[in-house]
């Protein structure tokens, strides 16, 4: 046998596994296995071409997050929404935009870069609209402060998502409603210790007092996943907003200017809110 093929076929092996690992590491986990600072840097450099990458349907996300979330907030006057891991301001614009919202959105995310293209991009709704920098997995305001707490395609980017989930459900209040994204499929399985399956993932929510949790295919890789949090005055029962997803019109639900914004007080510690204007 060839001397040379005896010894280049091993280090072509290693090499491949190496550019595979490095493959998984950056690409499919983000850069979440090697903590918080380096899913920040490759977002911080990849957020001027976030938007182009991910391409996704305004309609799409307009009928699977908007409409079911406004819904749930039908009933809540000047409601407060915290949205987790905002990235470029997804979820706060769709619900800024949607007819008649009456509340007020809080983006938090840890990428600077990010928070700075979502500040372009919802400069239009500075009044109902605010964002700020901290970490998920410490969160800065009071018990039971939101009517309701998002977080799209972020979970299984936290060094530790049950914690996350933790303080997520810290500060919504009782009877207000948790939506979140939950990787699926083979994908998941790539991701280990950051996905759960639906049985564990039911399981974590209940020991947060989390109820009526309901769990639809939402995107190939990712299950949108709705909870409400027991106890208070809780509102119509999830089932009922969710089950009019093909509804024809939507529910109109007021717009508050910026002389009705969010009655009560929000502590933001030492992360200040990021000015819109």
């Amino acid at each position: 046998m060839n001397l040379g093929l005896v010894y280049w076929l091993p280090m072509a092996a290693v090499l491949t596994l190496i550019l595979l690992a490095l493959l998984w590491l950056l690409i499919v986990a983000e850069g979440s296995y090697l903590g918080s600072r380096a899913v920040v840097f490759l977002y911080d450099r990849a957020a001027g071409v976030y938007d182009t990458v991910k391409a996704r349907s305004a309609r799409h996300d307009r009928r699977w997050v908007a409409l079911p979330l406004a819904r749930t907030l039908s009933d809540v006057a000047h409601s407060l929404v915290l949205d987790v891991a905002t990235g470029t301001g997804r979820v706060p614009l769709l619900l800024a935009d949607w007819p008649f919202f009456g509340g007020h959105i809080i983006g938090l995310d840890l990428s600077a870069n990010m928070l700075s293209q979502a500040k372009q991009r919802t400069r239009e709704f500075r009044d109902v609209i605010s964002l700020t920098r901290q970490d998920a997995l410490s969160l800065s305001f009071a018990d039971h402060t939101f009517d309701a707490v998002s977080c799209l395609e972020g979970l299984e980017l936290f060094p530790r998502p049950e914690k996350a989930l933790q303080e997520m459900a810290r500060v919504l209040r009782l009877g207000g409603v948790l939506l979140f994204s939950s990787r699926v499929g083979w994908e998941a399985k790539l991701l280990p210790g950051r996905t759960y399956d639906a049985s564990r993932l039911r399981a974590i929510l209940h020991s947060l007092s989390l109820e009526e949790v309901r769990m639809e295919r939402w995107q190939r890789s990712y299950d949108l996943v709705w909870a409400r949090k027991g106890g208070g005055n809780s509102l119509r029962p999830l089932s009922i907003h969710l089950s009019r997803l093909k509804g024809r019109s939507p529910i109109a639900l007021g717009v508050v200017g910026s002389e009705g914004v969010h009655r009560r007080p929000i502590r933001l510690a030492c992360h200040p809110v990021i000015g819109l204007s």
